[in-house]
């Protein structure tokens, strides 16, 4: 077993069993429903369908990340059972988890000086935030100490693609990522804006879609155009959505054809909470191992 602890936020967006199988621990972000306040716990309390149908019923949903107070709470057993920490936070560019997180992270290492503390901002949301993680646990479990893992981020996390397509801009109108002039002529044409993740960690807009099979099809696009060895690609390929488990399936049916190399298959997971609560019902993303994000 490993001499250190490799952790993330619950925004990763993979499941509970996922996390506990690969040793991976995780601190939950929060949300709320008409003011009443909930763990984002990967869809313990609440299961991700129960959200987005209160959603859709109209009650509000917010997010709020955790203080410092709780990353320490978090933090703190591990360093005073003897074990080092490797940390990654979702994006600064969506969230103000690491400043968090590096205001704990610098009471601790005053605390406990003779232990190792990396603290690293992720670039990176979601499934594709999970599948860093998930990568860095095969690593991990190939013999990388904590330096080298630490290292290997460092100089990697930019290469982790994420392209995710909407096909319902209402709750992307109430977060104000879409116009309503803009969102109520995309949902009556039925565009789909084709977005991803920029070099410094923020959702953009790439491409107005029409319709969803167009989107869809663009989306795996944008993998043949990016992954690594093109269509060579043999890394692993995370697919999240909300509730639309039938657009995510046909994401990962295309996959498959265009990326026959590929070891095992896509896999598909829920968005949680934090993500979904901005996203709302209807967005599928997909996330690879590719060039390195420029812009």
């Amino acid at each position: 077993m490993a001499d250190f602890i490799l952790s993330c936020c619950s925004s990763a967006d993979l499941t509970k069993e996922r996390f506990d199988a690969r040793d991976i621990k995780y601190l939950c972000f929060h949300y709320s429903l008409n003011g009443v306040e909930y763990p984002d716990d990967l869809g313990v309390t609440m299961p991700p369908a129960e959200l987005y149908s209160r959603m859709l019923a109209g009650e509000v949903s917010k997010t709020s990340q955790p203080s410092a107070g709780e990353y320490i709470e978090f933090f703190e057993p591990f360093l005073a059972d003897g074990k080092d920490i490797l940390h990654l936070t979702l994006s600064t560019g969506i969230s103000g988890a690491y400043n968090s997180a590096k205001v704990a992270a610098e009471q601790l290492r005053e605390k406990y000086p003779e232990r190792k503390f990396y603290l690293v901002d992720s670039l990176a949301a979601s499934s594709g935030y999970g599948l860093i993680m998930e990568t860095l646990a095969d690593l991990r479990d190939k013999g990388m100490n904590i330096d080298e893992l630490h290292d290997w981020i460092m100089k990697h996390r930019l290469s982790m693609n994420h392209w995710f397509f909407s096909t319902d801009l209402t709750f992307y109108i109430r977060g104000g990522r879409v116009s309503k002039t803009s969102g109520f002529l995309g949902n009556m044409l039925g565009i789909c804006p084709l977005l991803n993740m920029d070099n410094l960690g923020r959702l953009i807009p790439r491409e107005k879609v029409l319709g969803k099979k167009r989107v869809i099809k663009r989306t795996v696009e944008k993998m043949v155009e990016n992954a690594v060895n093109g269509l060579d690609y043999v890394g692993k390929v995370f697919i999240c959505h909300s509730e639309c488990i039938e657009d995510a399936r046909r994401v990962a049916e295309l996959v498959k054809e265009k990326f026959p190399k590929m070891k095992g298959k896509p896999e598909i997971f829920p968005i949680g909470a934090t993500i979904g609560s901005h996203t709302g019902p209807g967005t599928v993303s997909l996330f690879f191992w590719g060039k390195v994000r420029v812009d």
